[in-house]
């Protein structure tokens, strides 16, 4: 179909509270498995910056773990200390020099933790060999391939609300433009928000209100310190696939919980609770729930999940089925992928490059 150039619904620019967005194609956020004690290393300043050249509007750092033992593997970026995020300011700064907005997903991994590399595996890891004992909201193991994790206790739900909005705070000193809520893929918040994983007696589990307790305290507390002028986005599995499991109806009750309390888009994602899923993976399979998110939410959203084709991609956001587009492996594939869609106009090419565009 033609698009006339500067109309092109991809590159329009997306605000969002005091951040404005150039265009509508964001870098999702994708473990690399390749920092040192939560720091990032030589691969991360490599990998994030060629993204940025590339053309993305907003690039969110992979899952950045708010507590150590938060972390999926040993490798996992960290934002659990101050030094974490000093180190990470000048990672922020670089891409900022190629005009890219930038973001943080914040996430604590629950009885997912404490895992191999998958090029090793993906193996849990017993604590002779670096690994941990594992926390979640019951003692149910993400499979019988793991050992059951022990359910944290109230304090320790406390104290995790708290390492988010510290965490979310040296984000804010270290530069970020936004912050992104890990709720989705089978982790900690999405953990307490399945009935699959969270089968508590006490006021963190049970009926919705409780489930989603933990995702809206995460919420609350991170915006009483993030700057009101700065988004706050959040990313959710809108369905564990499972019978019984949660799925569209809560996602959308849970996004108007976040929309009352500050968050400004959900990044709608699906999957990830129990290994046994059954999922009709196809090319857009997950934006039938950001569309409906976004419309019985009353929030923006963005779409996510094998989004490949440009025109596939045009037309949900052209439809209103989501106001931005993360892409995954697509820019893994081709980091130049933006700037060889946008409109002529709307490139942002280095100058050291303009002779290939």
């Amino acid at each position: 179909m033609y698009i006339e150039r500067m109309k092109d619904p991809l590159f329009q620019p997306l605000p969002l509270r005091g951040m404005t967005l150039r265009h509508r194609i964001a870098l999702a956020p994708m473990c690399q498995y390749s920092a040192k004690d939560g720091f990032p290393t030589d691969w991360h300043f490599r990998h994030y910056a060629e993204r940025a050249v590339g053309g993305a509007s907003l690039i969110i750092l992979e899952a950045t773990a708010v507590l150590p033992e938060g972390r999926i593997s040993p490798w996992d970026l960290g934002l659990w200390d101050d030094e974490h995020g000093q180190a990470l300011a000048r990672l922020v700064e670089i891409l900022h020099g190629y005009g890219a907005k930038v973001g943080v997903q914040l996430a604590h991994a629950g009885r997912k933790a404490s895992t191999d590399a998958p090029w090793n595996g993906g193996k849990f890891l017993e604590p002779h060999q670096g690994g941990w004992l594992t926390r979640a909201p019951s003692a149910l193991a993400f499979s019988s391939a793991v050992p059951a994790p022990s359910p944290l206790s109230e304090a320790e739900i406390e104290r995790t609300v708290q390492a988010f909005a510290q965490a979310a705070q040296r984000a804010h000193q270290a530069g970020f433009d936004t912050v992104e809520i890990h709720a989705a893929h089978g982790y900690l918040l999405h953990q307490f928000l399945s009935p699959i994983s969270n089968q508590r007696q006490d006021s963190w589990g049970g009926r919705l209100e409780n489930r989603t307790r933990l995702s809206l305290s995460v919420a609350e507390a991170i915006r009483s310190v993030w700057p009101d002028e700065k988004p706050l986005l959040a990313r959710v599995s809108a369905t564990d696939w499972v019978e019984g499991g949660w799925n569209l109806t809560d996602t959308v009750e849970l996004a108007r919980g976040w929309k009352s309390l500050g968050v400004d888009l959900v990044d709608v994602s699906s999957g990830g609770l129990v290994s046994h899923a059954q999922i009709p993976v196809a090319p857009g399979y997950q934006v039938p729930f950001s569309a409906a998110v976004r419309e019985q939410g009353g929030i923006a959203t963005g779409a996510v999940g094998l989004l490949q084709d440009v025109e596939q991609i045009r037309a949900v956001v052209a439809e209103q089925k989501a106001d931005l587009i993360f892409l995954g492996r697509q820019l893994l594939r081709d980091p130049y992928w933006p700037l060889r869609h946008a409109p002529a106009e709307a490139r942002k090419v280095p100058l050291q490059y303009q002779r290939a565009f």
